[in-house]
């Protein structure tokens, strides 16, 4: 810029910040790649860690041999695919962990399908215009791929962490819910956060409720998949207008902070809890203080919650925009505003953290 041109610059500290351009260059480019190798069942075939050629892989998997050959070559020089000293590939045990077994709390491709979808050309035009009208772009506004995206990125920390841990660190509500009780699962998506309950505890009733439709309708049909039955349900409805009750346990999956009226909704569950009912908030991990969040988890939920997760609260009536790096203190004010009198860090992990709101 010519208001630069006279200033002197540090050469080692443009390289560096030339080093993380190319790094990050790569990363975007790679975030395709990898989805590319999913779908095509690439990093299927190489699950079992055996060394495989070029050839090989694209014989096994139906694809062109030359094409197959750049694309190992990408996915080795981004630690993705590990190259062996005899020019053939394999997957170490943690690359499968990551890229092939969707049940372990570390996959990551449903990361890369929901970060890849909420970039695309016609929404970034869309959030272009949000950050200069501050309308917002809603939920339902995003192509279909980061909801489904999002589910994959989310449920398997949720199996991992949800039963055996998140629960039963809420006093006495396992207990409750082993012996019979209602809840309702807040902003649940695709269901796989109200399924994973449901089938943990089949004495109690759970009913999903978001206000996407198509969402509904897809955890409907996982749900009859499943044979969960009566057990649970699904209806489109909002944070602030969800029906029936009154429920032992509502949760907030990732959600809370996306929400337009944070404070309207949690208020709205306080009037829908039995006696000694209680509020679940799962949210990301973040601290208070900006400064400490700048680490790479920070870097990716400060960027998820630039493209999808303020704009979303935008597009609502009230706007709060709390963000996915909202932290505890304004999360703790959140539900003071709507009333709750007990509020706690009942547990965390290093993604999450999740709150018990009690009247």
């Amino acid at each position: 810029m010519a208001t630069q041109a006279h200033v002197a610059l540090d050469e080692s500290a443009l390289e560096a910040l030339m080093g993380k351009v190319v790094t990050d260059l790569g990363a975007v480019a790679s975030a395709p790649l990898l989805l590319i190798g999913e779908k095509l069942g690439l990093f299927r075939a190489m699950a079992g860690g055996e060394p495989v050629g070029s050839a090989d892989l694209a014989h096994s998997t139906g694809t062109q041999e030359r094409n197959v050959r750049e694309w190992l070559s990408a996915m080795a020089a981004g630690g993705y695919v590990t190259l062996d000293p005899d020019g053939r590939f394999r997957l170490t045990p943690e690359q499968v962990v990551a890229f092939c077994d969707e049940d372990s709390p570390f996959y990551a491709l449903g990361g890369f399908q929901l970060f890849t979808a909420a970039a695309r050309m016609e929404t970034r035009d869309k959030l272009a215009r949000a950050f200069v009208d501050g309308g917002g772009l809603g939920w339902d506004q995003h192509h279909p791929d980061v909801f489904s995206g999002t589910a994959r990125f989310f449920r398997p920390g949720y199996a991992a962490h949800l039963v055996d841990e998140w629960l039963p660190a809420l006093d006495g509500t396992a207990d409750r819910l082993r012996t019979g009780g209602s809840v309702a699962d807040v902003g649940c998506g695709l269901g796989h956060s109200t399924m994973l309950m449901a089938e943990a505890f089949p004495a109690s009733h759970f009913v999903g409720f978001d206000y996407h439709a198509p969402s509904i309708e897809a955890a409907r049909e996982l749900a009859g998949k499943a044979g969960l039955g009566e057990r649970v349900t699904f209806e489109v409805a909002g944070a602030a207008d969800f029906g029936g009750g009154p429920y032992d346990l509502i949760t907030f999956f990732d959600c809370l902070h996306d929400m337009g009226d944070p404070v309207g909704g949690l208020s709205h569950c306080r009037a829908r809890l039995t006696e000694g009912g209680v509020v679940m908030l799962v949210e990301p991990h973040a601290e208070d203080n900006l400064a400490e969040n700048l680490n790479p988890l920070g870097r990716a939920l400060y960027a998820a919650s630039s493209l999808v997760c303020v704009p979303a609260s935008q597009a609502q009536p009230v706007g709060r925009a709390l963000g996915a790096q909202a932290g505890e203190a304004r999360t703790r004010e959140v539900a003071a505003e709507a009333g709750f009198r007990h509020f706690r860090r009942a547990t965390e992990t290093p993604f999450n953290l999740v709150y018990e709101l009690r009247s």
